[in-house]
């Protein structure tokens, strides 16, 4: 136990790092006008295919990773 709290931390950046990159790397459809409801053109029926769609299952399995980690910590 003594180990893994010492090394957790370490995961824990690694894993925010990695979760900053994979959403960088999202491409994203609405720009600013879409944030502020000016968007024309919707993209309700759009379907992730490939290496968005890679990068996507990417992003939620490290963001549960994360979660898991830190419920680590509370226990630990």
């Amino acid at each position: 136990m003594e180990n893994l709290s010492n090394l957790l931390p370490y995961i824990q950046i690694t894993l925010s790092i990695l979760i900053m990159i994979v959403v960088l790397l999202q491409q994203s459809d609405a720009g600013l006008g879409g944030a502020f409801g000016g968007g024309d053109d919707f993209s309700g029926g759009h379907t992730r295919r490939g290496f968005e769609k890679t990068i996507f299952y990417t992003t939620i399995i490290l963001s549960l990773l994360f979660v898991a980690s830190t419920f680590v910590a509370l226990i630990i």
